[in-house]
């Protein structure tokens, strides 16, 4: 029988890792090596660079930086409410301006026949609408009643006026010769006048906080009170629309008014009833 030859076993090589970290030393060198060579800036191409720049915003002379303040949400609430606020005043303007020209046309349609026999006339300017009315038409000769022929003018005047929000000025007007009979005076006369048309329209419905009389006697002349024909224009009762205001005007609803009632034993109690 042969006899086995014994082989002692070698040792186990633990070098080996060496091998591997020397390639990851090598790729690192090479990776930084790269990342070197890009960061590397080109002076040249720098300089050309921030010199266009430069150009391109540097502020021209004579011009001005704006800076633009910076806003909160509440700053820009405010900014959106202010503009709604705008618009709405423009639009109840231009509301305004249509309600006045609609007065202004039918006032004209229903004093179109006064209009043409020269007893009236409507007219629009800076203080509204004016209408004007013959006194003559009105009133008798140094007289405060209203005549039975005036009474469905100022009605229908009424009735045009009643659903509109604009004050009314009512003024009544005279000549310059001096007023005869019990009233004393053009300027008792003028105002007896407007208060009488006043009454009526108060009367119709229109809302009293609306309406306005006085008494301007002779102090208004729209015509020479030289001659008969001067004196007679001057003799008239103004009614002005205030178109441009309405402040004043009551904000109730004028379809359920009442009409105003006079206190017994005031100076309008003496007024004839129509």
């Amino acid at each position: 029988m042969r006899n086995r030859r014994y082989v002692p076993e070698s040792e186990e090589n633990h070098d080996r890792w060496l091998v591997s970290y020397a390639d990851l030393v090598t790729l690192l060198f090479a990776f930084f090596v790269v990342m070197y060579a890009i960061s590397q800036v080109n002076e040249g191409k720098y300089r050309v660079l921030s010199q266009s720049l430069n150009s391109a915003f540097a502020a021209r002379d004579g011009a001005r930086l704006i800076e633009l303040p910076a806003t909160d949400p509440g700053e820009a609430m405010q900014i959106e409410l202010e503009q709604l606020r705008m618009q709405r005043a423009a639009q109840k303007e231009q509301e305004r301006k249509e309600r006045a020209d609609t007065a202004a046309r039918d006032l004209k349609q229903a004093l179109s026949a006064l209009t043409r026999d020269g007893q009236a006339s409507v007219t629009e300017g800076a203080l509204g609408i004016t209408v004007d009315l013959d006194a003559q038409f009105l009133f008798g000769a140094g007289e405060a009643a209203l005549a039975p022929a005036a009474q469905p003018v100022i009605a229908a005047m009424a009735r045009v006026l009643l659903y509109s929000e604009f004050p009314l000025v009512i003024e009544g007007h005279t000549d310059n010769v001096p007023a005869s009979g019990r009233l004393g005076s053009n300027w008792e006369l003028s105002a007896l006048r407007a208060a009488t048309v006043t009454r009526v329209f108060a009367e119709q419905g229109i809302i009293p906080a609306r309406l306005t009389a006085a008494g301007l006697a002779d102090q208004r002349p729209v015509a020479d009170n030289a001659t008969e024909e001067g004196r007679a224009k001057n003799r008239r009762v103004s009614i002005r629309i205030e178109t441009y205001a309405t402040d004043r005007a009551s904000t109730g609803d004028p379809a359920r008014h009442e009409p105003a009632s006079v206190p017994e034993g005031s100076l309008g109690s003496s007024f004839p009833r129509l």
